[in-house]
């Protein structure tokens, strides 16, 4: 079957760093979110699908005052049919909270948000937010849910940033204490969350300074505790902007984890996914873990791409019923400027991988601006269309405009 391209958003003002989640039981009800321009502000976009991707409805989640604005939305789905939606909430430059709002509907309705995490002026604040949640099938915390975040703190006088993570066990309606994840030393990027076969929750995330290393820790109750931190591997952060003539937009690098949620031969196992420039060029790169996160194999690429193009903003998802890796990635390896967005897929834990371009056409990261521009948005999404499809979307300029686009396969590999 061919891979579709369908727009997700119309086109006007940008819409860029979408997310999306699928209803695992119901696979025509996928909702996704973005940072939507579209009333002259940073908002939270979200995007409804009632049949599998074709058509899509959109509509901006309200704020509260006293915020104004919001960005960095992720969307995670929880058995039977809700959705959840983190996002970083501010007044104009300072005190960003991170908030969750739940929809029990399919995306239908959604509620006032939830304040996860407040921030504080220019003291505190939480960006760069995430959502993850339980639907493992032999767990005994099914249906919590997981948020993280970057928690930035003395912003004015750039003091650091620390992994911070959240967790509600009624369903999203309250959140905890929230816990510390790294160390308060570190300079760290976008933590992320998956939760194994039984329960068992990974956080991992990427620090910057001193050094630049993924890093990982592991609970074994749910989220309550986390065990000490294990490094995945060493890590060559990509460049801010990229060496290519004419790209001016920003990569930072973001931990991507996975697990093996199927009953398939790989169950249990871990993955850890992130863009590197080891090599001299972006790159993405997978390490494995088969003994639950205490150890992890050395990192392998996982792209095929031709030495020298430029292959970021990875994520990762992995089919809960029958064990494909799906990742998804940006790249310019076609042209050496245009960018198209490709996959690489698994079937036998990551061991090899078949990669695949998503989209239809090309498109210049610029759209129609005579200069280039700064930003495109910090990361793209996939998400498993069980069994064995998926649907990725990403920030496309084919129209002109930063424009969220979706590109789906029902194929397995």
């Amino acid at each position: 079957m061919p891979i579709f391209n369908f727009q997700v958003t119309p086109d006007g003002l940008p819409k860029f760093e979408p997310s999306i989640a699928v209803n695992l039981l119901s696979t025509n009800f996928m909702v996704a979110v973005a940072t939507d321009n579209s009333t002259g502000l940073p908002r939270t976009g979200l995007y409804r699908s009632v049949d599998g991707g074709a058509n899509w409805s959109n509509s901006i989640l309200p704020l509260p005052a006293p915020f104004t604005g919001a960005e960095a939305a992720m969307v995670a789905y929880v058995f039977p049919a809700t959705f959840v939606v983190s996002a970083h909430a501010f007044p104009g430059a300072e005190s960003g909270t991170t908030l969750v709002y739940k929809s029990t509907d399919n995306g239908v309705t959604f509620s006032d948000p939830v304040v996860v995490g407040p921030g504080y002026g220019t003291y505190i604040n939480n960006d760069e937010t995430n959502i993850t949640a339980d639907n493992s099938q032999s767990s005994p915390y099914l249906g919590n849910i997981y948020v993280t975040y970057n928690h930035q703190f003395n912003v004015q006088n750039i003091g650091g940033s620390v992994a911070f993570f959240n967790r509600s066990i009624d369903g999203g309606n309250t959140f905890q204490t929230p816990v510390l994840l790294s160390d308060e030393a570190e300079q760290v990027e976008r933590p992320e969350v998956t939760v194994g076969f039984t329960g068992n929750v990974y956080a991992g995330w990427i620090t910057t300074d001193p050094i630049s290393q993924f890093d990982i820790r592991r609970s074994l109750d749910g989220g309550a505790t986390f065990e000490p931190t294990v490094i995945v591997s060493d890590v060559v952060p990509v460049p801010t902007v990229l060496p290519v003539p004419g790209y001016a937009f920003r990569v930072l690098t973001f931990a991507n984890l996975g697990t093996d949620n199927s009953v398939g031969i790989n169950n249990g196992s871990v993955y850890a996914v992130w863009q590197d420039f080891r090599q001299g060029y972006s790159d993405v790169f997978l390490s494995k873990s088969t003994d639950e996160g205490l150890t992890w194999s050395a990192p392998k690429s996982v792209t095929n791409a031709i030495p020298g193009s430029q292959n970021f903003f990875p994520a990762i998802d992995v089919d809960p019923l029958v064990g494909t890796i799906n990742i998804i990635y940006y790249s310019n390896q076609l042209d050496g400027f245009n960018l198209d967005v490709f996959t690489a897929r698994s079937n036998d834990g990551g061991e090899t991988f078949v990669n695949q371009r998503i989209t239809s056409t090309s498109f210049n990261p610029n759209g129609t601006s005579p200069t280039p521009v700064p930003l495109i948005g910090d990361y793209i999404d996939i998400a498993s269309v069980p069994a064995g499809g998926y649907i990725g979307v990403w920030t496309d300029t084919r129209t002109g405009f930063q424009n969220i686009f979706a590109g789906y396969n029902t194929d397995p590999i």
